[in-house]
Formats: structure tokens, sequence, C-alpha cells
């Protein structure tokens, strides 16, 4: 990126890459946070959904800033709509968070919130794939490899929480489960902290780690090449 400072068309897609994945890097976890304590706390009541819906907006908001990056490269462009389209999705979806806990009876409530819990797992996957894409057109090839990586490990985690995920309600649908699938259950009830720490914590960890990184090389791309 020698030629930074002597494009400004350039300049202004990077500034807004770099802003773009902050408010990735600060509505990852916001997200996951205001979500689950939406769905539970009863402190949040008192606002509704507007919480939920203002932190998937910011995640909507930063993945449109870094739309103007590139936009010649198809598969950057296709990695970034695909996330976009889950963002728009979890935007649209994250107020039945807030109805399903007013009427937690309610079935369509229910239905809504499990199709967001899994647009949710869909966006991480892509995300991932969004800042491999990413990775490979910015000049660090330590970040690279990186990239590469831990996205693949982060997507292998989260295709096995999806199958896994499926096969327990599965199980839990039988009619008369078997006293070894019983126990699985029960095992499953017990340690779903310690899964959700690996399977999704982990991932976000990660996911958050290279965002940070890729953040940094482009800052220092840029302000290097002023120097």
């Amino acid at each position: 990126m020698s030629d930074v400072t002597s494009n400004p068309q350039l300049l202004r897609s990077l500034g807004k890459l770099a802003r773009g994945l902050s408010a990735l890097f600060w509505g990852l976890p916001a997200a996951l946070l205001v979500c689950a304590q939406t769905a539970r706390a009863e402190w949040l009541k008192p606002l509704g959904f507007l919480p939920a819906l203002g932190i998937n907006a910011l995640l909507l908001y930063g993945l449109w800033l870094m739309a103007d990056f590139q936009r010649q490269e198809r598969p950057w462009r296709l990695a970034l709509d695909r996330a976009r389209l889950l963002a728009l999705i979890n935007l649209g979806l994250c107020p039945f968070i807030f109805w399903h806990n007013r009427v937690p009876e309610q079935f369509f409530f229910r239905a809504a919130v499990l199709v967001l819990e899994l647009s949710a797992v869909l966006f991480l996957f892509n995300l991932n794939l969004v800042l491999r894409r990413l990775g490979a057109m910015l000049p660090d090839e330590t970040l690279r490899q990186e990239t590469r990586q831990f996205t693949v490990l982060n997507r292998w985690l989260l295709v096995v929480l999806l199958f896994f995920a499926i096969g327990v309600a599965m199980l839990a649908q039988l009619p008369s489960p078997t006293p070894a699938v019983g126990r699985l259950l029960l095992w499953v009830n017990r340690c779903n902290g310690l899964l959700l720490i690996f399977f999704i914590l982990l991932p976000l960890a990660m996911t958050m780690a290279l965002i940070w990184k890729t953040k940094e090389v482009i800052l220092e791309a840029v302000f290097g090449a002023r120097n």
C-alpha cells in the first residue's frame, strides 16, 4: 500500500474499513450480552427491544462501511454481501427476543428466536469468511496466515455446534428416550455453560482478535505510508 497517500479514494475506503472493523469489534460482544439480557433479565424490560435493535444495527452499519473497499474483488464482495444479508435478518428478528420474554408460551415467538439463533451462528461463520477474504488482500503475510488458520478453526467449531444442537433437539423430541439418551440430555443441560464457552465464546474471542489485528494492519498501512 505504498500508494495510499497518493490515492484519495483508497484512503477514504481504508478509513471506512477501519471504522467498520471497530464497529464489529465492539458490537459483537455487546450483541451477545444485550440479546442474552433481553431474553432473561428484568432490568432491560422498560427499554423493550430497542437495545437489541440498536446493537444489531451497529453490526449492520459496520459491514456497510466496509463495502467501499475493493469493490472489484468478487470473492470479497460475495462474502461481505452474505454477511450483510445475515446481519439484516438478525436486525429484523431481534425484537422477537423481547416478545418471547414477555409471552414465552407463544409458539411463533419461540420459533422466531430459534431462527435468530441459527442466523446468528451463520453470521459469525460468514464473518470469518469476510475476514479471511480481507486478510488475503492486505499486504501482511503474518495476518494472512493467522486469518487463514483461525477462521478455519472458528468455522469448524461453529459447524460442530450446529450439528450438535440439531442432534440434541432431535433426541429431545423422541417420545420415549432410552436411559442413555436421557443421561446425555441431562449432561447437556448441566454442562450448557461450558459448551457455550467452548463453541460460542471461543470463536467469538478469536474473531474479535482477528478483527483487531486487521484494523491495526490497516492503520499501520495508512499512517506508516504518511511518515
